[in-house]
């Protein structure tokens, strides 16, 4: 799942290319339950055609298009999906799709939009400069809902604070932290605590503390909390810089790789040697049903 760093990417390149366009049109092939919130897909579309861009932002894994009617445009890419920007035709052609065969949206010119990852666009949005904004989503979980205004989203009031927020401090984390029984590791992926961490940079962050991800959260030290306060803010940026994972569906929205994948420390890196200390093997174990990785002796349970 697209965690801070590619939604961050997402919202960064939209920024600078549909702030200010009109969504003329839309599509989609998702199932129909899925705008059943406002009625269908058809009402759906009333409610954006014609409709000019005013912003983009982000809010943890969400992102939010506001359009000049004051309504938001949340979209969540799940598991498996990514936001692409570029130019599609439909052609009569069949691909084998995400289990089943479905009709082709093909990119118009050679480039990394024809990767294979983002061959399966299940809903678009076309802009007034000819350009459109699509959905790739291989396992068709994205979530795409309209508000009336922000302070109607139910979803946003529970997420926790965002950690890239310069008013986001040890003290504050500390607080969170000393609230929690569970594990460091669960606890940086609750998004009602912390939002936007997912698994991959949840490991990296506590590589780069030195705290094993099984360590209870209410028993860190001040010390060990300074240090993954540091280290979110290190990691998240470090991500940003590199546009994010690609180790399998994630796509930047000119359909290239995020490059972070060759910069992380531990995340999906078992049996190899630290990076760090150039002793400890990494390993893996399971924490609530997912694969977390830790170096050996740099993350020495205590």
């Amino acid at each position: 799942m697209p965690e801070l760093p590619e939604v961050e990417t997402t919202v960064n390149f939209l920024q600078k290319r549909i702030i200010g366009k009109k969504i003329i049109d839309a599509w989609t092939d998702y199932q129909a339950h899925k705008f059943s919130f406002c009625g269908g897909f058809e009402n759906f579309k009333k409610e954006i055609i014609g409709k000019k861009i005013e912003g983009v932002f982000r809010r943890a894994k969400n992102i939010l298009i506001k359009l000049d009617n004051k309504k938001i445009l949340l979209i969540h890419q799940k598991m498996t999906g990514h936001l692409l920007y570029g130019r599609w035709e439909k052609t009569d052609k069949k691909i084998l799709g995400a289990n089943k065969w479905k009709s082709a949206w093909i990119s118009l010119k050679p480039s990394a939009l024809n990767d294979v990852y983002n061959d399966y666009l299940h809903f678009m949005l076309f802009l007034s400069n000819g350009k459109q904004i699509a959905m790739s989503d291989l396992r068709k979980f994205g979530k795409i809902r309209i508000y009336n205004s922000l302070d109607v989203i139910e979803e946003l009031k529970k997420l926790g604070p965002e950690p890239l927020n310069k008013n986001f401090t040890w003290q504050i984390l500390k607080t969170l932290l000393k609230k929690k029984k569970q594990s460091i590791k669960k606890v940086l992926m609750d998004q009602e605590t912390i939002s936007g961490i997912g698994n991959i940079y949840s490991d990296d962050i506590l590589w780069c503390a030195k705290v094993h991800p099984l360590k209870k959260s209410y028993q860190l030290k001040d010390e060990e909390i300074k240090n993954i306060f540091l280290c979110i803010k290190k990691i998240l940026k470090e991500a940003i810089k590199y546009g994010g994972t690609s180790i399998q569906d994630y796509r930047k929205p000119n359909g290239e790789k995020g490059y972070y994948q060759k910069k992380r420390k531990v995340y999906k890196r078992e049996g190899q040697i630290c990076q760090r200390c150039k002793k400890g093997i990494i390993k893996r174990i399971k924490i609530s049903g997912r694969s977390s990785f830790f170096c050996s002796i740099c993350q020495r349970q205590k």
